[in-house]
């Protein structure tokens, strides 16, 4: 794994994340209570003991590379780094990356400096848990060109993925990106029987999805990105272009793994990981998730009632407040006789002191996080966001998209969402 270069996309604007990705990067988005999502690919590639890794970034990247170098430090004789790479103008090109395969190549002068064997390609906006070191033995069985990761999906979720054909070799004979008909989907079509050769339950999921992660050989990446016209995305061009003349394989993957590209899987992944059985574990002994270490207090919870929810470091939760399956992250702080529902409440960067709060009753604004008496549901609030005693952030219109005035809200998905830094007066109701 030493010769194997990582490079992370940190992925564009994050449009459909908005408004997490108001002020940040998309893979700095908070996740769990206390990690980002760049931990979940960077992590990965560590417990695979992959450990040259950069990071290819270029829309709000400062509170992600302040992480990723608090983070992230090698023992000072070790060879292994990960570093940001964000766009910028050069003699070659002025432009913003263009897409997947466009990022890639205007970053190639980095890989050649790195002279790699081979070159792993991965999202940065995604949750999962994967030994990267399965599927270089695929790859290396195969004497593949190029290896993708698959994931077996049912016909209802096809239209969100590029879906991809294999023969009896694991070699891929076709691609369509995000088809929206049957009869775009038809020639992708995998019988349960194929699928379960390779030990893996078929349950109703005859489609093999394109995860997004990428095995290169150093010399096919830089043949293929530098070939005219020369291609943006590796879904769209690279994969279609090359199929029939390079040897591109995939390799099966069973495990968890979502895309949290949208305010609504954000939501319902976020969630889930705070049911009694959550389909991806952070408690898990193998394959740990690394972030900052913060050195924060143990949370306080004073006569709160809580269930299937997750509680972070830092936080101190009022008497007789209810909290269900909900999320709450560092620092933060919830009033006494609040209620919380289905709810993500990121935290908060700093502790306010007791002259603080005073000084926020004397102006009239409302104190970190969530005042007295607030009730919250199917919602997510974002850091240092302040919301007032007696609010009621609720939706019982069931609005799905709408924007609160001056941002102080956005409901997208039917999901209630404040904006970091943003004020929920006392007594407001959305």
């Amino acid at each position: 794994m030493r010769s194997v270069l990582a490079l992370i996309l940190g992925g564009g604007r994050g449009t459909r994340l908005f408004p997490l990705t108001k002020a940040r990067a998309k893979p700095a988005v908070p996740v769990a209570g206390k990690y980002r999502l760049i931990d979940i690919p960077i992590s990965n590639c560590i417990n695979s003991e992959l450990h040259n890794i950069y990071v290819l970034t270029q829309f709000l990247s400062v509170s992600l590379h302040r992480h990723i170098a608090n983070t992230y430090k090698f023992d000072m004789f070790s060879k292994g780094f990960v570093e940001v790479l964000a766009a910028q103008q050069t003699n070659e090109s002025a432009d913003w990356y263009q897409g997947t395969a466009d990022a890639v190549r205007q970053n190639m002068s980095y890989i050649e400096r790195e002279n790699p064997d081979e070159v792993l390609i991965l999202s940065g906006d995604q949750l999962y848990r994967m030994d990267f070191r399965h599927l270089f033995e695929t790859h290396r069985a195969t004497r593949a060109d190029i290896t993708l990761a698959a994931i077996p999906v049912p016909e209802r979720d096809t239209t969100g993925f590029g879906l991809l054909s294999m023969d009896s070799q694991s070699r891929i004979t076709g691609f369509v990106e995000k088809p929206k008909t049957p009869e775009e989907r038809q020639p992708y079509y995998t019988s349960a029987d194929w699928i379960e050769r390779r030990g893996i339950a078929c349950n109703g999921r005859h489609y093999l999805a394109n995860m997004g992660i990428y095995l290169f050989k150093t010399d096919v990446l830089l043949e293929v990105l530098t070939a005219k016209p020369l291609a943006t995305d590796f879904g769209k061009e690279v994969f279609p272009r090359n199929y029939k003349t390079k040897n591109i394989c995939a390799h099966l993957f069973d495990g968890y793994w979502e895309d949290l590209g949208t305010i609504k899987s954000y939501h319902d992944a976020s969630l889930a990981l705070a049911g009694p059985n959550p389909p991806f574990d952070f408690f898990a002994p193998d394959g740990v998730i690394y972030t900052r270490m913060r050195n924060l207090p143990a949370s306080r919870i004073n006569g709160a009632a809580l269930e299937q929810s997750v509680v972070a470091d830092g936080c101190v939760i009022g008497a007789d407040s209810r909290i269900e399956r909900s999320l709450i992250g560092v620092r933060s702080r919830i009033g006494v006789s609040c209620t919380i529902r289905d709810t993500i409440i990121i935290g908060s960067d700093k502790f306010e002191t007791d002259s603080q709060r005073a000084a926020n009753r004397k102006v009239g604004r409302p104190d970190l996080n969530i005042g007295d008496g607030t009730v919250v549901e199917r919602a997510i609030l974002d850091k240092d966001c302040r919301i007032g005693r007696g609010v009621r952030l609720t939706n019982l219109n069931n609005t799905m998209e709408a924007d609160g005035p001056n941002g102080s809200y956005h409901i997208r998905d039917g999901i209630i969402c404040v904006p970091r830094g943003a004020v929920i007066p006392d007594g407001a109701v959305v």
